[in-house]
């Protein structure tokens, strides 16, 4: 229709051109519906190794940007483990079981702190867990 057409003569189109009234009312408007793209909503996602694979429902390592999809991502910030080492943690608590031990100057990317633990992991392969602040320093220069 030209666009000096009556109002009520003018059909509606959405952004893929598509007439909208024709897509609401079932019509076939041509388009497919096969789902499109990384992130597809078409059931449960399964669930990867929390000591594996640095992912939380609330953050995760920038490098699985593309791969999972959560609110925030995280780049991570190199840590040391101070003399003495560090067990890494499955949870934030002491009673949690123990993932790993860290030898001093092992390398930790640090991904987030709460109170007093640090989340984060050896690598992007793992393992991931938590270590107390205090067993780590920044990287010095």
């Amino acid at each position: 229709m030209p666009d000096g057409a009556p109002a009520s003569n003018r059909r509606r189109m959405n952004h893929e051109g598509t007439d909208i009234a024709a897509s609401a009312a079932g019509e076939d408007t041509g388009l497919s519906t096969r789902a499109q793209g990384p992130f597809v909503l078409s059931g449960p996602a399964s669930k990867p190794d929390e000591t594996r694979v640095p992912l939380r429902g609330d953050l995760a390592h920038i490098g699985l940007a593309g791969k999972y999809f959560v609110p925030h991502y995280a780049v991570p910030q190199p840590r040391t483990v101070m003399p003495g080492g560090a067990p890494m943690r499955a949870k934030p608590d002491e009673a949690a079981p123990e993932l790993c031990t860290l030898m001093e100057g092992d390398s930790f990317e640090l991904l987030d702190i709460t109170g007093s633990w640090a989340w984060g992991c050896l690598s992007l392969d793992g393992p991931v867990g938590y270590i107390h602040v205090d067993r780590l320093e920044p990287v010095s220069k």
